[in-house]
């Protein structure tokens, strides 16, 4: 039996903030361990004006930060998200997969990867290259998630030891395959 290569973290709607810490120590533990990773993970802060939070990915390949968050005055509500900024966290991690990358991960399954952008092309490189990946998925968008995974996905709960033991079976399974004597 294969090991999903695909996992999504599945979180409830207003906890995306603990996802992103989940995320944050799955990575660094990962890290340690010596697992080149690809993707981003979020990273929020207070805004300027004391009263949004502003939306920072760090590319986990190069370590560099983009503000993902646009500032569209105190009185807009909204979506804030800079698409273009977006777009060029999603080009890092793309490239980070052509350079050797062992797992993608995804701070987010958001609006813009439930419309065919963002990160979505992304996830379909790794896959395609073997590279497993990992990904936040906010109950609010579990359908499409749904549609796009097409059961090839497994779920692992929003904790880092959920994620730790996801990857630990992808790791064996791995070993597994390259020890294994009979042919494909």
């Amino acid at each position: 039996m294969s090991v999903p290569r695909l996992a999504a973290v599945v979180y409830e709607a207003g906890r995306g903030d603990s996802v992103d810490l989940v995320l944050l120590a799955a990575a660094d533990a990962l890290r340690r361990q010596g697992v080149r990773l690809a993707g981003a993970v979020q990273r929020n802060g207070v805004a300027d004006d004391g009263c949004r939070c502003s939306m920072v990915l760090e590319d986990l390949a190069t370590g560099r930060q983009v503000e993902i968050s646009e500032d569209r005055g105190r009185e807009a509500s909204g979506c804030r998200l800079n698409p273009v900024a977006l777009e060029e966290v999603v080009g890092l991690a793309t490239a980070a997969l052509g350079g050797g990358a062992d797992l993608l991960v995804v701070n987010r399954f958001g609006k813009h990867e439930v419309d065919g952008r963002g990160f979505r092309q992304a996830i379909e490189v790794a896959l395609g290259a073997d590279i497993a990946a990992l990904v936040a998925v906010g109950r609010d968008h579990l359908t499409a998630w749904d549609r796009f995974a097409g059961g090839m996905d497994v779920r692992v709960a929003p904790d880092l030891d959920a994620v730790l033991a996801w990857w630990g079976t992808v790791e064996r399974a791995a070993c597994d395959a390259q020890t294994d004597p009979r042919p494909g």
